[in-house]
């Protein structure tokens, strides 16, 4: 009786009264009713193409819309060549093909929220992993007609998160509002990542475990992460994402 009391503060503290709290500060902000009304301009933050003539990956992710934007968030992925005249952007979406290229500008504003900044790579080391992180694209289990579910996945955050465990070089793990980003694709429960690194535990995606260098320490449930970070020492609270040291520094 002991443990299940202590189980219940600890679910009633790190998720119901955190994820209670984002929503009610979703709810008294001014957001947009339909996706219609929504702003997914470009906002500026990459530099023009042919300014930056170096080979770039980004990874972005930025709040979603309606209700679920109080708690979760939408990932994609960015790719440049060196001297590329453009840059190419990949989405997983709930309609249509489900992978999608250049649907949106690389840095645009997602259901009118800014996009956040995951990580960057430059120069060499990004021309090495670009084909890497093109196969891993293209090798995507659920990337036919019908292969999304907005919960528990597999969704946009799905996609993102399978490639940065297929390419463990990249260094990133999506924040902890990526709704979906612990479910495993395939039959799959149990995911050691390449290199050895990071652990993953996922039970459909309803919940799940993730420990390792990139991830710290993450208990999933329900799609929601709650944990601590080791590298950039920040702890993971649903609802509000990470509260410490930021993923990313700069463009």
């Amino acid at each position: 009786m002991r443990i299940f009391k202590w189980l219940s503060l600890a679910f009633l503290f790190l998720y119901l009264l955190p994820v209670g709290a984002a929503v009610g500060l979703w709810l008294l902000e001014d957001k947009p009713t339909s996706w219609r009304e929504a702003d997914w301009s470009a906002t500026g933050m990459l530099p023009k193409p042919s300014d930056d003539r170096e080979a770039t990956i980004h990874i972005f992710s930025a709040m979603s819309g309606g209700l679920k934007g109080a708690i979760a968030s939408h990932g994609w992925i960015v790719l440049k060549g060196k001297d590329a005249d453009r840059y190419d952007r990949y989405d997983k979406v709930g309609w249509g093909q489900p992978i999608r290229k250049n649907a949106y500008a690389p840095d645009a504003r997602w259901y009118s929220n800014p996009p956040r900044l995951v990580k960057t790579i430059r120069g060499e080391e990004a021309e090495r992993l670009i084909p890497k992180i093109e196969s891993a694209i293209a090798a995507y289990p659920h990337a036919r007609p019908g292969g999304y579910r907005i919960w528990p996945g597999p969704n946009s955050n799905t996609f993102v998160a399978h490639v940065l465990r297929e390419v463990p070089e990249i260094g990133a793990v999506l924040p902890p509002d990526g709704v979906g980003r612990d479910y495993l694709p395939g039959p799959a429960f149990v995911r050691l990542d390449p290199d050895g690194r990071d652990l993953h535990l996922s039970l459909g995606g309803y919940a799940g475990l993730s420990v390792g260098l990139r991830s710290g320490f993450e208990i999933n449930l329900f799609g929601l992460a709650a944990g601590f970070d080791f590298l950039r020492p920040a702890v993971k609270i649903p609802g509000f994402g990470r509260i410490g040291m930021a993923m990313e520094d700069a463009v």
